[in-house]
Order: structure tokens, then sequence, then C-alpha cells
């Protein structure tokens, strides 16, 4: 892990581990036995006597209060104010009976980690500005008392050693508040989008739903009819019964299918809007689809091969639904132009609209459209695929044939009779 990786991680843990402040406190404790050794932070840098009057020699009373002021740091994210009062009263007690400290390292840490513990937004708190500046002057005083004299290596020392502990433990306080703020942010929007996503995906079964209702209203009409027709004519000829009520089994059982393949795959309760949706007539209406969408500026082609295929009306009415999404993103997000591609087989249809995109406006991620999209090819058992391809959106999608609805007299009502 590099160092920069180490930072940030430091930054945004929040609980104790026990290893890395044991190591905290133990190099503390290092450098502060070593200051008492030398006789001081000026002694090591050069700068003066080695103690003067003072004692310089790292005895056991010295050795146990520099322990005292640095071990506790293992336990100070968890009691930070505690291990402080403990530190900064060992260092004090250090400076008065005569050793050289003149920069408190122990109390110095200990301030940092006081202050990232701290809420950023919380209020100034008084009693431990007080605690503070008490026990620095405590230890002030007991290093004037020892040496005589005005202590100005302690107040330069360890005055700048606390204060900036407190300072980059405030900084370091705020940037893991800032960082938890990111990341709660971030969680927020991902479930926002999911949402988001559910909510267009139940939209657009509910569609599928009242698109369904349409059709199998239709069609439970034409078997009504038949019914009536076969009633009227039993008493006369058992030829044409016969061949009504051949047809009614028929329709029926195509209609049931086609009711089970869906339905099935709606099993989620999802509010429908009032007001009646527009039923799709299907890939017959594609020139007028097409036409639409030139009239309004965007300049479609279309390329159709193949022979007619033989959809079922919720097949024709998903890839219908997809060529009518397929065109409004391509116009909206779009350069101004796009490329429709109808390729009709005995298996089914499949559908591909290309158009330019701007290259400095790339489009990401997954909308509402295409979640739709994707749905009317997943609820017919067919399959869809969109994205950037060279400089342009493509919308690939293929929409599995099926048993044909029968001939269009009987679905426009024509023909009551068989």
């Amino acid at each position: 892990m590099s160092a920069i990786g180490v930072h940030r991680w430091a930054l945004g843990r929040t609980g104790p581990v026990p290893g890395l402040d044991v190591a905290l406190a133990a190099a503390v404790g290092l450098a502060t036995v070593m200051l008492l050794a030398h006789g001081g932070l000026d002694a090591v840098r050069g700068a003066g006597p080695a103690g003067g009057d003072r004692a310089t020699d790292l005895d056991v009373v010295a050795l146990g209060l520099g322990l005292a002021a640095t071990v506790p740091l293992a336990v100070g994210r968890q009691v930070p104010v505690a291990v402080f009062v403990v530190s900064a009263s060992a260092s004090a007690l250090l400076v008065g009976l005569g050793y050289s400290l003149d920069l408190a390292l122990g109390p110095a840490v200990a301030l940092y980690l006081i202050a990232a513990s701290r809420r950023p937004d919380g209020a100034f708190d008084w009693s431990l500005a007080g605690l503070i500046a008490g026990l620095f002057a405590v230890y002030l005083a007991a290093a004037a008392g020892a040496q005589d004299s005005f202590p100005r290596s302690e107040l330069l020392h360890s005055g700048f050693a606390w204060a900036v502990g407190w300072v980059v433990g405030e900084r370091t306080g705020l940037r893991r508040e800032h960082i938890a703020d990111l990341t709660e942010r971030a969680q927020r929007a991902e479930r926002e989008a999911a949402r988001d996503r559910r909510l267009a995906a139940a939209e657009e079964r509910a569609r599928i739903a009242r698109d369904l209702h349409d059709s199998a209203g239709h069609a439970i009409s034409v078997i009504a009819l038949r019914a009536g027709a076969a009633r009227l004519r039993s008493g006369a000829d058992a030829g044409p019964l016969r061949e009504a009520l051949a047809a009614i089994e028929d329709l029926a059982r195509r209609t049931a299918s086609e009711i089970d393949g869906i339905v099935s795959h709606l099993r989620e309760p999802s509010p429908g809007g009032p007001g009646a949706v527009e039923a799709p007539t299907g890939l017959a209406s594609l020139d007028t689809l097409v036409g639409r969408h030139r009239a309004a500026g965007l300049d479609v082609t279309v390329a159709v091969s193949g022979p007619p295929a033989a959809l079922g009306a919720a097949a024709d009415q998903a890839a219908y639904r997809i060529l009518q999404e397929a065109l409004t993103n391509a116009a909206r997000h779009g350069v101004g132009s796009a490329r429709v591609e109808v390729a009709a087989a005995p298996t089914g249809v499949t559908l591909t609209v290309t158009n330019p995109i701007a290259a400095t406006v790339p489009r990401a991620g997954r909308g509402h459209g295409l979640v739709g999209m994707q749905e009317r090819a997943t609820l017919v058992g067919g399959s869809l695929e969109a994205g950037p391809v060279d400089g342009a959106f493509r919308v690939h999608a293929h929409i599995p044939g099926g048993p044909p609805e029968g001939d269009r007299g009987d679905r426009d009502g024509e023909g009551t009779g068989p």
C-alpha cells in the first residue's frame, strides 16, 4: 500500500486499531526517553548546554515518568481526555523534578487524538479548553520552578507541539467527516438510482399490462361473437357448427397462451395510473411512426428485409414500442439522423436502430427508456442490447416469432359468422 493509500485509510477509519495505537505509543515513548537521556531538545540540537542545574541522567524515576507520559496513548482513541490528563501530569512532574523535557510529545499526541475524535460541527467545549490551558500552565510553572527562570524552551517547543497536535487533529476530523459525508451521499445516490430503475420497470410493466388488457379484451370479444354465431346455427347445420367451435378453441388457446406467457412475468403489483393508454398497432404502423419523426426534423432511413414475420400481438406491440423509444432517444440525444433496420425471419424479427452521437457529449448509464425497452424485449422472450458503437448509439433487439393471430378480418370484427 502506498503512503497516500495509508494516509487515506487512516483518515477514513473510525474504530481503533490496537496494533497501530500501540506502535504509536511506542514511537512517542522512545522519542521521549531519548530526549530525557540527552537533556532536552535544545541539547540534542546543540543550541544550549545539556540541562544546566537540572538532572540529565536517565534514571528509574525519569524512565517511569516518561513511560507514564506516553504508554497511555495506546488507548488514547477510547479515552483521549483521560490520556491527555495523565500524559500532561506526568510531563509536568518530570520537569518539576528537574528533568529536561522541553518538548512534551505525549500530551501533543493526546491533543491530536482529542481533536480528531470531536465532531467538527459540535459546540465549543469551554471546560475542555480550560483543562488544556490549566495543564499547560502547570507544566510551565513546574519547569519555571525547577529552573528558577522563565521556561522559554518549554513554552516555545511544547507550546508549538501542542498547538500543532490540536490543529492537525481538527483537520483530520474534518477530513474524516467529509469522507463519511461523501460516502453517505454516494450510497444514497446509488439507492435512488436503483429505486428509479425499479420505478421505470414498474411503469413499463403497467403499460404492458394495459396493452395486454386491450388485446385480450378484443380477442375475447371475437370469441363471444363466434360463440353466438355457433349457437344460432346449431339447429340448422352441424358442419358449420364444428368449424365455428374449432375456431373458438384455436383462438382461445392462443389467447390463453399469450396471457400466460406475459402475465407470468408481471408478478410484482404496480399501481396503474388512470386514463386509457393507446395500444400500438404494431410493425404495420412503422411508416406512420417514421413519418412522425421525419416531420419533427429527424432524418430517418428505413431498410426492411425478409418476409413478414408471424408475431403475436404482444410481440408485435413490443417491437413497435422498442422502435418508438429508440427513435425518440435518437431525436433527443443524437445529431439529427437515424437508421432503422428491420430483418424478418421465420424465427422472429430483428430490429436495429443506429444514430450518430456527438463526441463531446457521450451517452452514459441506462435511462428509463432503455429500461423500458429491455423490459419489453424480455417479457416476450427476446433480447436487447444498447450502447455506443464506433461513434454512434446502437439499439439491437430480437423479438421471437409466434403463432399467427388469425386473419385481420377476425381481429377487426369482420365476418361475425364462421
